[in-house]
């Protein structure tokens, strides 16, 4: 029992936190919860312990994000809000700042090792690559690049540099 319930199962991992996160009533419903919420807990321990990630339960995620890397590294702030469709890769840090947590948006990438600090807005369809530091926000169909970040925008196919 114990070796079965530590290990992160990607499917079940997150339809049990939806289940928790969007608890509408009832008594049998509520005893269901309590029992993920603990399957959730040992999971999370163990993923903490093991491969040093966090995923915050406060966090708001539309839909379960791609990790084709695992979850190694991933630490998710609790106020932190995610869209759909957003691949994360691992040793990323979706942390608080000044200004609360970053929000994503639909269609995102980000690449490994980054860094997403402060209550910013990443728009949609952005790609952040690895090792970058985001502290402002990011507009739409971006790309970010270095650890200083610089903004690639795509307008008209035509690559516009920003500082």
């Amino acid at each position: 029992m114990q070796q079965r319930i530590r290990h992160y199962n990607h499917e079940k991992y997150w339809k049990m936190r939806d289940s928790v996160v969007n608890y509408k009533g009832g008594f049998f419903k509520k005893l269901l919860c309590y029992w993920y919420l603990y399957r959730i807990k040992k999971m999370d321990a163990f993923n903490n312990a093991s491969m040093g990630t966090h995923l915050g339960y406060g966090a708001f995620v539309k839909e379960p994000p791609c990790f084709p890397h695992g979850i190694q590294g991933v630490i998710l702030a609790h106020d932190a809000k995610i869209g759909k469709n957003c691949i994360i890769l691992h040793s990323v840090t979706i942390g608080n700042g000044h200004g609360g947590s970053p929000t994503i948006g639909d269609n995102c990438e980000i690449g490994a090792g980054a860094v997403l600090i402060g209550g910013i807005t990443i728009g949609n369809n952005c790609r952040i690559g690895a090792n970058c530091i985001v502290a402002e926000d990011i507009p739409d169909n971006s790309t970010v690049v270095m650890s200083h970040p610089r903004i690639l925008s795509r307008t008209e196919n035509k690559i516009r540099y920003r500082k």
